[in-house]
């Protein structure tokens, strides 16, 4: 029976069954007591910052307390997988040629999850470039009946990126090419290893946006995004990655690469494969080249940072934000007091409204600044009259702005950075009063 810290199946389970004799049975491939820190995690590292380019040296690992061993802090075992020998190293060499770590202090990194509560033992890792390299190692891997463990970021929250006893660590940190771009559908076609926040700035520079932001873009890959069906703050506008992802490219564990790497967004062809893919976690296959709508980048964005004075006054504001705000209405999110506090401690960020026992960020963005100006004054004016908001304040410094959209250190929540990116004492801010936007 699985424990109820494993909300979903590992990430490492698709690797593990692939290889394993038929005669395993279901419940023997998925490691009865196995467990996983809850939240939203992914073989990917979704929300993370990949260990070969920006997790920081291994110097700052050595100097932490040491991570227990997976093996040891869960009760698993160990599948008879083979162990790599020196054949093996030599024939992933050739696979990829120059690119096969085994350098201790360089697998350190990998071998630990962002929050440090799991650790595998990995001694292999390795970085292809194309899917064809990756199609290689996996067909090779299969054949060999050793296990593998795909990994992007590594800063999810669940340990589902880092091994679990000694698989082959495949990251997807070199596959970071941007395919094409239409200017006039906004279809981007990059590779999985492509970091968000580049990709944003890509796309924005030709005047599109990607549906997707995270507080990691920084250091997150868009293959453990769409591995993950990750959310993200822009989610009230422009949905899910379900339906944002026109295509994938996908190596499956015999080495086989299904292309259903489509740009056509109405496509009614078929059975929609991606689907499977999407949200799946790796256990269905190593996700290597992603084609993703975005939509026309917005001229005109407006953050608020509010003050409720209980949940349901939130639950009430979000119903008014939705329904005055409509279709300019980009994010919503809020947070407590305790996560204020915790603001303060860990950041020394001062709140820029008065304490209340909720707090509410709310981003609008549209091509109309007049006409968001004018939606954004009657929902502050309703909310403040009604009593569901206490206090506010308005960022109108697009810096500032930028700033909430940009963030770079994964450690920081969403709702952190938007609060250091609104003003503080002395900056150009707009508290709010009943008739703040008024005439």
């Amino acid at each position: 029976m699985m424990s109820r810290l494993a909300p979903r199946r590992p990430a490492w389970l698709f690797w593990w069954q692939a290889a394993c004799p038929q005669g395993v049975s279901a419940q023997q491939r998925t490691w009865a007591g196995a467990s996983r820190i809850p939240g939203t995690g992914s073989p990917w590292g979704a929300t993370g910052t990949s260990p070969l380019v920006r997790r920081g040296s291994s110097s700052a690992f050595s100097c932490a307390p040491e991570v227990v061993l997976t093996r040891e802090r869960y009760s698993v075992r160990r599948l008879p997988f083979s162990v790599v020998s020196e054949d093996d190293l030599a024939a992933l060499e050739r696979i990829v040629p120059g690119r096969v770590i085994t350098d201790p202090e360089e697998l350190e990194a990998p071998n630990v999850d962002w929050l440090r509560t799991v650790r595998g033992s990995s001694k292999v890792l390795l970085r292809p470039r194309t899917s064809q390299e990756v199609a290689h190692i996996l067909r090779y891997c299969h054949e060999r009946n050793l296990a593998v463990s795909p990994q992007g970021g590594n800063t999810g929250m669940v340990g589902g990126s880092t091994p679990v006893f000694d698989e082959i660590i495949v990251s997807t940190a070199l596959m970071n090419q941007i395919v094409s771009f239409h200017n006039v559908s906004g279809v981007l076609v990059c590779q999985a290893g492509c970091v968000l926040e580049e990709l944003s700035r890509y796309v924005e520079e030709r005047g599109f946006v990607v549906p997707l932001d995270l507080g990691a873009k920084g250091s997150c890959h868009i293959g453990g995004n769409v591995a993950t069906n990750a959310g993200g703050l822009r989610l009230l506008r422009y949905g899910s990655l379900r339906g944002t992802v026109l295509g994938l490219e996908v190596v499956l564990a015999d080495g086989t690469i299904l292309n259903c790497l489509t740009s056509l967004r109405k496509d009614n062809t078929g059975y929609d494969l991606k689907q499977l893919f999407i949200g799946s976690e790796g256990t269905l296959g190593v996700i290597t080249a992603v084609s993703i709508l975005c939509p026309p980048k917005p001229s005109a964005v407006n953050v608020a940072f509010l003050g409720c004075p209980g949940f349901a006054e939130v639950l009430q504001t979000f119903c008014t934000c939705r329904g005055m705000l409509g279709e300019i209405l980009s994010a919503f999110e809020f947070m407590d007091a305790e996560c204020m506090k915790l603001v303060g401690l860990h950041l020394h960020l001062a709140c820029p409204v008065q304490e209340s026992p909720f707090y509410v960020l709310i981003e609008t963005s549209g091509s109309g600044a007049g006409h968001d100006a004018e939606k954004l004054s009657g929902f502050l004016e309703q909310v403040l009259g009604s009593g569901l908001v206490t206090d506010g304040t308005l960022a109108t410094d697009q810096r500032r702005i930028k700033r909430v959209s940009s963030p770079r250190d994964p450690a920081v929540t969403p709702q952190q950075r938007s609060i250091a990116a609104l003003p503080a004492a002395g900056d150009r801010a707009r508290p709010l009063t009943s008739r703040c936007c008024g005439p």
